[in-house]
């Protein structure tokens, strides 16, 4: 691969039916920040995390091919988060209106997961790794 060119992924896009107000509820309860807002009607909005490691692009285009996340397995589609403390963020969210999916479990390698959706029905997993799988600046 020529490392003049490298390839890094950049952002994940997700059709949603209110990127302002998804937006504003992941800085709020997710750590994320927003870095580029885009106008109407697709609303676009870029949110990354707190180092701007990772970003999700939310945006409603076209608003009529928004998928039914509510209605969705959350193994088909996931957003996950990695976090010190599965239980305790699973608290705060369920407090800041997120709803329970199943119970924090223990994978076979150790890793602690829990899903929940966020108040529009996209499904939000959260994990301690046992052994991480990359590496990230802190």
């Amino acid at each position: 691969m020529d490392k003049a060119n490298r390839i890094r992924l950049e952002h994940v896009a997700i059709n949603v039916e209110d990127p302002a107000a998804m937006a504003a509820w992941y800085s709020e309860n997710l750590a994320m920040k927003v870095i580029r807002k885009g106008p109407a009607p697709a609303n676009a909005r870029f949110v990354c995390d707190e180092r701007e490691n990772t970003m999700l692009e939310l945006y409603t285009n076209p608003p009529d091919a928004v998928p039914d996340y509510r209605s969705m397995n959350p193994l088909v589609f996931h957003i996950a988060f990695m976090v010190d403390d599965v239980e305790r963020i699973c608290r705060e969210l369920v407090a800041a209106g997120a709803t329970v999916v199943g119970d924090v479990s223990t994978t076979e390698e150790g890793d602690q997961i829990a899903i929940l959706r966020d108040p529009w029905g996209i499904p939000i997993q959260f994990l301690k790794r046992a052994q991480p799988m990359l590496r990230f600046e802190s």
